[in-house]
């Protein structure tokens, strides 16, 4: 679905986003499961913008498992609270972490992971899973991610 993209040469990150938005749309409207929509979507992700590591993590009891994801391998099971994927879990919102270093608690999966992002996936106000994004770059990440990455998970 993606590769119908035309996004000009020289193009911003929100342009990028708003033109990716709609053909993930049409991707997932059509599918009820889950899993394939959080594989597709990782996909498309990691294909357009080229990041380090694009995946999920879905909520099991008072852990976080392993979900679809892009990238090299990856922790399989996050706690309740910890690391960035935890934290944005318990706290139900979107982290931006321009160095993963400077984390209190950070959980290395990868050591080229610089900067990451998670957003979670909620359903009836509980979150049920996490997006979680690394970059390879320091800062990676800003508001304009925040705010599309969100819109793409309500699409899960």
């Amino acid at each position: 679905m993606t590769e119908n993209l035309h996004i000009p040469c020289g193009a911003s990150k929100e342009e990028i986003y708003r033109e990716l938005l709609p053909s993930l749309q049409a991707l997932t409207e059509g599918e009820s499961d889950f899993i394939a929509n959080m594989a597709n979507v990782a996909s498309a992700l990691k294909e357009t913008f080229g990041f380090f590591w694009v995946g999920f993590y879905r909520v099991s009891g008072d852990r976080l498992i392993l979900g679809p994801f892009q990238g090299p391998p990856a922790c399989t099971r996050i706690a309740y609270g910890k690391g960035v994927c935890g934290s944005a879990w318990k706290g139900g919102r979107t982290l931006i972490v321009p160095d993963v270093d400077r984390f209190p608690g950070h959980i290395a999966c990868n050591s080229a992971s610089r900067s990451e992002i998670v957003v979670p996936v909620k359903s009836e106000g509980n979150v049920t899973a996490v997006l979680d994004i690394d970059s390879d770059r320091l800062d990676h990440f800003d508001e304009v991610d925040a705010r599309y990455l969100e819109k793409i998970c309500e699409l899960l």
